[in-house]
């Protein structure tokens, strides 16, 4: 890497936080009452850009990996240019292997700094007009029928659900949603339905209880069979763990209706506003989905937000110590923050202390 001088007054930290649950998260993969997730600060000209990246096992990724991942690329950071971010992210793509939190937290602590030094929101950066972000879903996690129904009801302002299957209690999870709420239905699998009949038996019923569209209904790779079930199912298929990166895309184009594109697990805006752009000119629909993190990676893709055709950016309403606030919810409706880059404010003492470590 070509490493200039260290300019005086640059900094680059990492830290990594525990997020709390409102409620216990299950989805076919797994069950938590936390997520650790890390956070990176990246200083120079007296302004601090925060960047986060939530690490899932299912990308066989941990926050203590990402916190070295990270840490490993901070001599050259503080050598770069900072306004020299896209070669500054190439960089880094090429010398972290795998760790796409990571990588992440580094991509959106290095925008949040460029907007705050040009002094405007990303969205403006990106020729965006903040009116024309979606309406985002209220994900609902797989529970008991009878705690199901409470997160239904709490949800009572979002006028689009978004319910985990993925196990053998699904039609239970949908009836139990469907008993307090008529609300539009978005579903999730998770991979959790391993054989192509079972999903279409599974899709077909769902069509029939008002669900919009279907999320990961097979495993990753089984993509030939995904383009069989979507020859015989009526609501479009999204690939997520599927699509990971740009170059996944082409491949998913004759299985997959769209993608679900997570900053987490793409590394950050930069890679992707690319996949978005992949996507959109290969004629597919594209949602902005987002992991369980704070409001920094949430409000970070809620900034790209205006581009897609659905949004899936609540993973920030499901924690109870946001350290930090940024986009709001109005009804569902995204309101993007109109302060430079990301538009974040500290939300308690734990983010003013580390704002001022």
């Amino acid at each position: 890497m070509n490493n200039s001088a260290q300019t005086t007054g640059t900094a680059f930290k990492t830290e990594i936080a525990r997020l709390y649950l409102r409620h216990t998260w299950t989805t076919a993969m797994s069950s938590s009452s936390y997520r650790d997730t890390l956070y990176t600060y990246y200083t120079r000209d007296d302004i601090t850009g925060y960047g986060e990246g939530a690490p899932i096992v299912r990308y066989h990724e941990d926050a203590e990996k990402a916190k070295r991942a990270a840490e490993s690329m901070r001599d050259y950071l503080l050598g770069a240019d900072a306004m020299q971010f896209s070669k500054t992210m190439q960089d880094v793509f090429r010398h972290v292997e795998n760790n796409w939190a990571a990588k992440a937290a580094i991509d959106i602590s290095l925008m949040d700094w460029v907007g705050k030094k040009l002094g405007v929101p990303l969205y403006a950066y990106f020729g965006l007009d903040p009116q024309d972000a979606p309406l985002t879903t209220f994900s609902i996690g797989i529970d008991t029928v009878e705690v199901t129904k409470q997160k239904a009801q709490e949800a009572h302002d979002f006028p689009i659900l978004k319910v985990k299957v993925g196990l053998d209690t699904d039609e239970e999870t949908v009836e139990a949603v469907r008993a307090v709420s008529s609300k539009a239905l978005r579903v999730d699998a998770n991979e959790g339905w391993k054989d192509k009949e079972e999903a279409v038996r599974k899709i077909n019923w769902l069509e029939k209880r008002g669900v919009e569209l279907i999320e990961q209904p097979l495993p990753a790779e089984m993509i030939e069979e995904t383009r069989w079930v979507r020859e015989r199912v009526h609501i479009p298929i999204i690939a997520d763990e599927a699509c990971q990166r740009a170059t996944d895309i082409p491949k998913l184009r004759d299985a997959f209706d769209g993608v679900n594109i997570k900053l987490d697990k793409s590394g950050g805006i930069l890679e992707a506003y690319r996949m978005i752009c992949i996507a959109k000119s290969l004629g597919m629909k594209t949602m902005l989905g987002c992991m369980v993190s704070s409001s920094v990676s949430v409000t970070a893709a809620a900034h790209l937000s205006p581009l897609v055709d659905y949004a899936d950016l609540d993973g920030n309403l499901l924690i109870a110590n946001d350290p930090f606030r940024g986009v709001l919810i109005e009804r569902g409706k995204l309101i993007l923050p109109s302060g430079p880059g990301v538009g974040l404010i500290a939300n308690n003492s734990l983010s003013q202390k580390r704002e001022s470590s």
